[in-house]
């Protein structure tokens, strides 16, 4: 072998072309008919020989149309495999037809698969500091932190305020960690919480929880502006300057100021990151004032402070408000933990940067709200006058409820009596006695109020945005569209607008917050349980790059959100679950065309192997037998009555398998089944036919379905019911056909299956008009896409007219051709006799001719039948077969027995007049039928008659028909029976006879089925595998 050598790190094979172990760029092509296909050239690669093979890249496990890099398309394993070799060089097909979905069937409206577009060239994308620890900060020091902080210690005490707080962080902490896995686990766009929770749980829990946290964050708008409103009225109340009473002025703030914060906002991110910024510093400034001024005064010691302290240790809730209610005031205070994520599309690394931000920023604003609520209980008393003379008067001792006060030196006893408007209790604005400098205060409470106010106002849009693109909901596809370098949500802002304006016209901050509070836990409890549950499922794709989470805590904090939901406020609790569940069977109904890989569907197909694992050990039991059938309909269009009738069977409540089976050379009937599969799935989903679509490929009929067969079902969930359509062309198909088929019953019973056998007079199968149908669209789009062409392009008038006359020509030949009048007329029969199952049945009869004991499958299956809501209309009426003598005491003991298994029914009938020789014109008519497949050696010798057996076997004897005459004449007499007593009914279900193996010919098998079901209604044979499958014991 030659070997190759380097020189100085160069190759000097003369055929190495280093470029090529990189991924391949493709040329795209378009073609008329419509494929896309992109060029793969044969390559050499660094194993210094030709090769289809590339090394690993992570552009081949790019989403299709991926914004973040160039997709490439690795060599199919069917080019790998076939590939030969043409005088040393590699020959394979040329090009690769790219459909999209080789990576993991995301959608092309998903995200990930959003086509780049030139206005998103400059786009502004944020740091972890500055995109998510900022905004969290920003969002969660809210306006609880300079309003409503103080209050709550007031009422819960410091003691109590340490749990209201702490508990609320419990809640956000734990809900931080289970995000933190859960956008780690790969790439993270935008939308917030509902992508975290869509692509996590499915549509269903997104869509539905999505709606709900979009809402949420707008009505969390008019908390803060409600907030910042509240604290400028009560400067002007100060000034004097009411415009016309209190609750009116703020709606009127609240207005002004969310139409200046949505203009900030439609301005675009940068403004608003601008803002924060400012806003984030005077925040800063006015929470370390509060801290300041706790130090300032000189007139008051320390005992004096640590008995302020102590007397506001235990809770004193007033006005009926308990721990809970003051919680639910507070929380919403902690609702800012997803500010970050919910412009997670704006992050330069939402994954590394998501985390880390969210859950320092929960530590520092915790540790803030506990430091400035101890600060406050330690310095300012519940209850004041606000008035410096009412001193307590020298000589008299401090008794009542405002002791620490009483110790300073004044006299609040007054508020026992009556309400004070200063203290913890009373006054919202206390931060400013307590700070330095009272104005940074009110400059801070303002921060904080429009900061929060600002990222919600941001947020909503984003999230609605996302939840929009992926069109759960079309009829809100309108809102999904984004203008500008950063496809800004403009009607999402407007959107926004009209909702908190709305809700701040409500003008009370103490109603609000409550119903947000209930929202947003809502939202946490899915995080929460989106992380357990992708936890739970064990699926090889939840591989988080955080690892610091526990699916339990997950859980935990899920159930803590539940419940906390219900213990403040139980109605809303129980409003936001309805609305979600509505929107959850709505998403559910509706089904979107997504497939992002959930963990529902990974905890599913692990229910179904416990669940198929927990049955194989237990042994079958007739009580619980039901019919799984195996339906040979080829595919799933071709015998649309046979699959009716078979999903009537099973319904939701067995196993239905579509099966078909692919003859002929295995590289072409493979390629072919491949490209069925898929496509016979899904019509049997849009079609609603609970059923399973399978396929083999074989050499031949007979041995594709011995394969079906036996290796169908999985443990105890296997088929017991083989169900086909009557051959109806068995006289002109050829011998071969005729032996597969009845082969096919042969397999079926020495497999121990039930076998049913459908037989229409119009026929079953419907797979040439499907296929005219299909040509046709193909033939009428190929037409249109040419008329498209030809309009655009520049020709001369007769040119143009020329070939639009061509192309009509074209499709009149190919679409547009006549039918035959009576192939017209019996197409359209047979369309019509393939849909009779699909409607309601009318008002008739199933007769059941149940003439041998099977086991019960034949009076079992027209029962499940009436059971079902389109067949509710027809009643059942029972025939046996009986001797003349004995025709009472035969229909006593069965009506007897149908009484113990409990089966209704409208009649039932013995016939005892069976064992009548037929009628001779009816014998004629069968001879005449088997007359072409006759051997006619009885009038030879010995020798020519067998001569003649071993040339053509599959020959009806002389011997033969001799030994089964009797069998023969019962199955004519039998047609002429069904004829007089059934010929009305809407479905006659007759037992199948057996034909013996090696004793009955193919052909004369076939004569009898013909014979006995010709010239009748929907006719079933059924014959059990002789097994009970009815019992009447309890």
């Amino acid at each position: 072998m030659e070997r190759f050598k380097s020189k100085e790190g160069e190759h000097i094979n003369p055929s190495y072309d280093s470029t090529l172990d990189e991924p391949p760029v493709y040329e795209e092509s378009n073609f008329s008919n419509g494929e896309h296909r992109v060029v793969r050239p044969s390559v050499i690669s660094v194993f210094g020989r030709d090769t289809l093979d590339r090394m690993p890249s992570i552009d081949f496990y790019r989403n299709p149309g991926s914004v973040s890099g160039h997709r490439a398309v690795r060599p199919s394993l069917q080019e790998l495999h076939n590939v030969f070799q043409k005088n040393g060089a590699i020959s394979v097909p040329d090009t690769l037809e790219d459909n999209g979905r080789e990576s993991d069937d995301t959608p092309s409206d998903d995200l990930e698969s959003a086509l780049p577009t030139d206005s998103n060239s400059g786009a502004v994308k944020f740091g972890w500091i500055k995109g998510v620890l900022v905004r969290c900060m920003l969002n969660i020091w809210g306006v609880m932190l300079f309003i409503r902080l103080s209050w709550v210690f007031g009422q819960a005490g410091w003691g109590l305020g340490i749990v209201v707080v702490g508990l609320s962080c419990v809640v956000t902490t734990t809900t931080g960690l289970s995000m933190s896995a859960i956008c780690t686990n790969g790439v993270v766009r935008g939308g917030g919480a509902y992508y975290l929770i869509s692509r996590s749980l499915g549509p269903e829990f997104g869509g539905s929880i999505g709606l709900i946290f979009a809402f949420a964050n707008a009505v969390a708008v008019a908390m803060y502006v409600v907030g910042f409103a509240e604290t400028v009225v009560d400067l002007m109340k100060e000034h004097a300057a009411i415009m016309v009473d209190e609750t009116n002025d703020i709606r009127i703030i609240g207005c002004i100021t969310v139409v200046l914060l949505l203009g900030i906002s439609i301005a675009g991110m940068e403004w608003e990151a601008k803002a924060q910024i400012l806003l984030l510093i005077i925040l800063l400034v006015a929470i370390v004032n509060v801290f300041v001024g706790t130090f300032i005064p000189a007139t008051l010691d320390k005992k004096s402070k640590a008995k302020v302290f102590s007397e506001n240790f235990l809770p004193d809730f007033r006005d009926s408000e308990t721990f809970f209610s003051v919680f639910a005031i507070f929380f919403p205070a902690a609702t800012g933990i997803l500010a970050g994520a919910n412009i997670s599309g704006d992050l330069r690394d939402p994954q590394g940067g998501l985390p880390k931000g969210t859950l320092l920023a929960i530590l520092i604003t915790g540790v803030t709200y506990l430091a400035v609520g101890l600060v406050v209980s330690a310095t300012v008393v519940r209850d004041a006058t606000g008035n410096t003379t009412d001193l307590v008067t020298p000589g008299v001792s401090c008794n009542g409820s405002a002791m620490a006060a009483c110790e300073l030196g004044y006299n609040f006893s007054s508020c026992d009596v009556q309400k004070c408007n200063f203290g913890l209790m009373n006054n919202f604005q206390v931060m400013t006695m307590v700070s330095g400098f009272g104005p940074l205060i009110i400059a801070g409470t303002f921060s904080a109020t429009l900061s929060s106010a600002l990222a919600s106002l941001v947020s909503a849009p984003k999230v609605f945005q996302a939840l929009c693109k992926d069109n759960i909901y079309k009829a809100l596809h309108f809102f999904a569209k984004g203008y500008g370098k950063n496809n800004e949500p403009i009607r999402g802002y407007v959107l926004t607008f009209v909702i908190s304006v709305a809700f701040i016209l409500i003008g009370d901050l103490n109603m609000i917050a409550p119903i947000i509070s209930n929202f947003f836990l809502a939202s946490y409890a899915l995080i929460n349980f989106s992380c357990f549950h992708a936890s739970y499922a064990k699926s090889p794709g939840w591989r988080p790059a955080y690892k610091y989470y526990n699916m339990w805590l997950s859980l935990l904090g899920a159930v803590l959100c539940c419940v906390v939901m219900f213990v403040i406020n139980w109605w809303a609790a129980l409003l936001t679950y309805g609305i979600e569940i509505l929107l959850y069977i709505y998403v559910t109904v509706k089904k979107p065309a997504v497939n992002w890989g959930s963990s529902t569907q990974a905890v599913t197909y692990v229910s179904a192997v416990n669940n198929a694992l927990s049955l194989s050990g237990v042994e079958d039991h007739v009580k619980n037998f039901r019919p799984q059938m195996l339906v040979l309909t080829a595919s799933a269009r071709s015998r649309p009555a046979l699959l009716d009738l078979a999903h009537s069977f099973s319904k939701n409540f067995g196993l239905c398998l579509i099966c078909e089976v692919f003859v002929g050379p295995r590289t072409k009937s493979v390629e072919e089944m491949n490209t069925n599969m898929e496509k016979n799935q899904q019509w049997l989903r849009t079609t609603s036919r609970k059923a399973f679509y399978t396929a083999v490929a074989s050499d031949s009929f007979r041995e594709g379905v011995e394969r079906l067969l036996q290796a169908s079902g999985l443990g105890r969930m296997r088929p017991n019911t083989l169900m086909v359509g009557f051959k109806k062309n068995w006289r002109t198909a050829g011998a071969e056909a005729v032996h597969n088929y009845v082969g096919v019953l042969h397999d079926a019973f020495d497999f121990e299956y039930g076998t049913v056998m459908l037989r229409i007079n119009q026929g079953l199968d419907v797979s040439h008009i499907i296929e005219a149908e299909e040509e046709m669209l193909r033939v009428a789009k190929e037409h249109q896409e040419l008329e498209n062409d030809m309009t655009n392009m520049e020709k001369p008038k007769g040119l143009f007219r020329k070939s639009r006359n061509f192309s009509q020509q074209v499709l009149t030949t190919r679409v547009c051709s006549p039918q035959p009048p009576q192939m017209a007329r019996m197409n359209e029969r047979l369309l019509e006799a393939s849909t009779q199952f699909k409607r309601k049945q009318p008002k008739g009869t199933i007769d059941v001719w149940w003439l041998f004991d099977d086991g019960g499958l034949t009076l079992l299956l027209p029962y499940i039948l009436t059971t079902r809501r389109k067949w509710k209309d027809c009643k059942l009426r029972v025939f046996i077969a009986g001797q003349p003598e004995r025709s009472d005491l035969d229909k006593e003991e069965m009506k007897s027995l149908l009484n113990k298994f409990r089966f209704a029914y409208s009649e039932l009938k013995v016939i005892d007049d069976i064992h009548v020789k037929p009628n001779p014109e009816s014998v004629r008519r069968f001879d005449e039928m088997i007359a072409p497949f006759r051997l006619h050696e009885g009038s030879k010798d010995t020798a020519q008659a067998e001569a003649m057996e071993r040339e053509q076997p599959d020959k009806i004897t002389d011997k033969e028909l001799n030994l089964f005459e009797d069998k023969t004449s019962l199955q004519i007499r039998l047609n002429e029976v069904l004829q007089e007593h059934s010929k009305s009914a809407n479905l006659i279900i007759v037992s199948m006879p057996i034909a013996r193996k090696d004793s009955v010919s193919d052909y004369l098998y076939m004569a009898w089925l013909e014979i006995l079901t010709t010239n009748l209604p929907p006719t079933l044979l059924i014959r059990g595998n002789h097994k009970s499958v009815l019992t009447f014991y309890s």
